[in-house]
């Protein structure tokens, strides 16, 4: 299955029934009176989030939903059917926004949720509805109200519990491979994570968490070198950042630098995010070369940097150990305020 990250959609709801004009004739009731009935409502447009779609390809298939429109009334004081909802079902994390990008209307962070986007049209009213003391055979029905529609984007962001940044090649794919059930894509060439990938990493028994793993970063990539940004909006949900740093490229403050200035120009809080810095692929350098740049790179960023390969799994186990306290903490805040 492909995944796409955001579509564009149309959405209308449903129309509201005709009320109509009636007279009660039955025999031997000489002045029956006025019973025409009001109209029903018209379908409601709502999104649910549930928990056995991770992408939204679905949507690059079919782009436009309209509800019913509801039923009309009859005589006998009958009201008209309403209509059936339209319930469009979408991965959690997803994101919808109005048509300018950036007004949110609302996200599903969580299963089940559901929100009406668009309100059905109430009925029109009946003739037995403007019956009075002075107007005995009302001859006016009222048209159904018409329904709401707008073009709308769905982002998703994915759910996860830490997240892997890093520049091209700095061994994401290996690390995630190499802790988790996953299968990503790995090769020796940049660029081979063209989408996100997640993986469900398991520390004992009672311990686990998700780590998603996004396509690399380049220097300008917030001005769209390479793949861009975009993908870092499946981070923006992660509690920590475990950040790779290639140790066998050489400079790797610059690099560390070149993330962070990423991080920090995209927004959306991630560069306040606690962050775990690890030197990747100690198995590609000498001690001596693994103990002078963790000593740079701890000197630039002012952190502790650990040491890692995941083609070996040097340092993996200590590496997972460290995320897990801001995992936990931010679980623990997110239970409470769900209580409160």
């Amino acid at each position: 299955m492909k995944f796409l990250d955001q579509a564009k959609i149309y959405c209308r709801s449903g129309d509201g029934g005709n009320g109509v004009i009636a007279f009660r004739r039955e025999r031997f009731i000489e002045f029956g009176g006025p019973d025409g009935g009001d109209g029903g409502r018209g379908g409601h447009i709502e999104f649910e989030a549930v928990e056995n779609l991770n992408t939204l390809i679905d949507f690059r298939y079919t782009q436009h939903f309209r509800a019913p429109k509801g039923g009309n009334g009859a005589g006998a004081n009958k009201t008209g059917a309403a209509a059936n909802d339209i319930v469009i079902k979408v991965p959690i994390g997803t994101q919808i926004f109005d048509d300018d990008r950036e007004t949110l209307l609302a996200d599903l962070d969580r299963p089940g949720k559901r929100v009406r986007l668009l309100r059905g049209g109430d009925g029109g009213h009946g003739n037995q509805h403007f019956k009075s003391s002075t107007n005995r055979a009302p001859r006016r029905a009222d048209p159904g109200w018409p329904g709401e529609e707008r073009w709308i984007w769905l982002r998703l962001k994915l759910i996860a519990d830490a997240g892997l940044v890093g520049l091209p090649n700095a061994g994401k794919s290996t690390f995630l491979a190499a802790v988790s059930a996953a299968h990503p894509k790995i090769a020796d060439y940049p660029f081979t994570t063209l989408h996100p990938q997640l993986g469900v990493v398991r520390l004992n028994d009672s311990q686990d968490f998700v780590l998603a793993d996004i396509p690399g970063l380049i220097e300008g990539a917030h001005e769209g070198a390479g793949l861009g940004d975009r993908f870092l909006g499946h981070v923006e949900r992660c509690a920590v950042l475990l950040h790779l740093v290639d140790g066998a490229a050489g400079d790797v403050v610059q690099q560390w630098r070149t993330i962070r200035g990423e991080l920090s120009s995209y927004g959306g809080g991630l560069d306040e995010k606690p962050e775990i810095i690890v030197l990747n692929k100690a198995d590609a350098m000498s001690p001596r070369e693994t103990s002078a740049r963790r000593v740079a790179l701890a000197k630039a960023s002012g952190q502790e940097v650990l040491v890692a390969s995941g083609v070996s799994g040097q340092g993996v186990p200590e590496v997972l150990r460290a995320m897990y306290p801001a995992i936990a903490e931010a679980r623990a805040a997110r239970k409470a305020a769900q209580l409160a």
